[in-house]
């Protein structure tokens, strides 16, 4: 911590990089980064590794408007990349980002074997919990939207709450008492949604299988393509919910064509360390939460999970 302290004090100009297809924890921590950094006089620049925008529920957390989706890394003496359990996760970035000479990763992915010139990967709740521990090292005051900003990757990483220790709480109790309006953060990230989009959803969750491997029953949810082209992508994720703690389920599963053929996987247990079946399948994760990404036709990259189990 003291070492990425120097790192971020000693920046000319910096750029921040989240994983793709942002989560509120990715986006809230290049934005506290930003603040963070604006608080020291230092030039930051947000960065996501695609062409495709931002979800339009990320747009309430602090400096999200400013993060440009791009495929150029511009010029910078130091790169922070947030959240990301591993160089791939920066898409179309990965290449420059590996080939920069001064790069710092902070976050808390369990898969996460290191891969910056230097890295902070800490078993914490959220990325935005070691943001906020590194700038009180730094001496970095809190104001609102800087905790609005740590508060969004707090609350959604943890499940508004319902799983991490007695820290989150803490950390939230300070954040709050800069004068956050925490009714107003939650449903602008997790809670807003429409008439098509929970008609979308809904004939989706209809259609849940389950399967059994040897001891272990799945709980699978398919979310094709023409239901992500026209479902809004805080209604997609919130399938992930669905899954996770069936009765019976050890292992809850979400397949989301995102293009043709291609599939991002999502996986929740608890019971289960899906970090490990994601690894082995090409991604990577926490422990409870993890996810990769696969290709091909529906019934093969079904087969090919379960065939992993």
């Amino acid at each position: 911590m003291q070492r990425a302290a120097e790192l971020l004090r000693s920046a000319t100009k910096a750029v921040v990089i989240g994983h793709i297809r942002p989560d509120a924890d990715a986006i809230g921590s290049i934005g506290g980064m930003i603040i963070g950094l604006e608080k020291l006089g230092i030039p930051c620049q947000g960065l996501i590794g695609q062409t495709t925008p931002i979800p339009d529920n990320m747009l309430s957390i602090p400096r999200a408007e400013t993060i440009s989706c791009t495929e150029t890394l511009p010029e910078a003496d130091l790169v922070v990349i947030v959240d990301c359990g591993s160089i791939d996760r920066t898409g179309a970035l990965a290449q420059q980002v590996a080939a920069h000479p001064n790069t710092l990763v902070l976050d808390h992915h369990a898969s996460n074997t290191g891969f910056g010139n230097h890295n902070v990967v800490a078993k914490v709740e959220s990325t935005t919990s070691l943001i906020a521990e590194l700038f009180e090292e730094m001496g970095i005051e809190l104001d609102v939207e800087l905790a609005h900003a740590l508060y969004a990757g707090l609350v959604t990483d943890t499940g508004s709450f319902r799983w991490g220790t007695s820290r989150m709480h803490l950390l939230a109790a300070k954040l709050m008492d800069t004068g956050l309006n925490v009714r107003i953060i939650g449903e602008e990230l997790m809670d807003n949604t429409t008439v098509r989009d929970t008609r979308r959803i809904g004939a989706v969750l209809a259609n849940l299988r389950t399967y059994t491997v040897g001891d272990i029953k799945v709980g699978v949810l398919v979310a094709n393509h023409g239901v992500i082209s026209t479902c809004s992508d805080a209604a997609v994720e919130s399938l992930v919910d669905a899954v996770r703690a069936l009765d019976g389920v050890e292992l809850g599963v979400v397949l989301k064509e995102n293009d043709p053929d291609i599939w991002s996987v999502s996986l929740r247990s608890t019971s289960m360390n899906v970090a490990n079946i994601a690894v082995k399948l090409g991604g990577g994760g926490h422990i409870p939460a993890a996810g990769y990404t696969a290709r091909g036709d529906r019934d093969r990259v079904l087969k090919e999970l379960l065939a992993n189990l």
